[in-house]
């Protein structure tokens, strides 16, 4: 159980990566907060969690308010007394349309949603983790704005872009108090957000040099590596858990 006794933050948690996290984290002895929109989800969830025998505290909210980022770290220090890490796992892909047909609403939507809520992550979970000693922040980012641009994406790709860059800058400001800060880079993955067409899943599949696409446990795998001490010498990087799609050319 390499999470005993520690407390871990995951948002987006009501399904997919986020949801398959939190279980696993759990079922590594950690004490899991886990926060999403959908409640009813996140109620399913805990009780799920708690039935293994786990322990977890959840809150539904929008990681586009700063308050809801604020109240799961108190969540965090009421509950379990401290926080360890978080998984800031929370995102939307917004409208697939090109860049001039995007809305100026829509594309801060996304860049809200994806990006702006990691700042505020950031922004109450890291002192709270240098109090417990220090630990780790892992943001999820993707493979689309790194190794590929898809089409009709642009504001997914710049968000999910501007995590590699604040999660360096937060590994440089904290690595010497004990905290390490990475991007995850999943390729794609069978969750809610890839949607139900099978034409797309096979074009996406495509892209994989496995010639597939993940379950959300094998990005979770991936997520505990960082999260845990496993990754005790990795900070400031990113972690392409990506099925071969940044090499696949055919």
């Amino acid at each position: 159980m390499i999470l005993k006794d520690k407390t871990v933050i995951v948002t987006g948690a009501s399904s997919g990566i986020g949801a398959a996290s939190a279980r696993l984290f759990a079922q590594e002895g950690a004490n899991v907060v886990i926060g999403a929109r959908r409640e009813t989800r996140l109620r399913d969830l805990a009780d799920d969690i708690t039935g293994s025998g786990g322990r977890v505290a959840y809150l539904a909210g929008d990681v586009r308010d700063e308050a809801f980022a604020r109240a799961l770290v108190a969540l965090a220090k009421d509950r379990f007394g401290g926080l360890h890490a978080a998984l800031n796992n929370a995102g939307t892909t917004g409208p697939a349309v090109p860049i001039p047909e995007l809305s100026a609403e829509d594309w801060q939507a996304v860049l809200d949603t994806n990006l702006t809520s990691a700042f505020y992550g950031a922004r109450y979970q890291v002192p709270t983790i240098l109090e417990s000693g220090g630990g780790s922040v892992v943001f999820t980012s993707s493979f689309v704005g790194q190794t590929v641009g898809l089409p009709g994406m642009g504001a997914y790709a710049a968000a999910k872009a501007g995590l590699v860059g604040l999660a360096q800058v937060l590994a440089v400001e904290h690595g010497a108090q004990g905290l390490r800060v990475n991007t995850l880079m999943p390729g794609g993955t069978m969750t809610e957000m890839a949607g139900d067409d099978a034409g797309f899943h096979e074009f996406v599949r495509g892209l994989h040099a496995l010639k597939r696409m993940a379950a959300p446990e094998e990005i979770a795998e991936a997520a505990l590596f960082l999260i845990s001490d496993r990754g005790s010498f990795v900070t400031g990087t990113s972690l392409y858990a990506d099925g071969g799609n940044s090499v696949c050319k055919t």
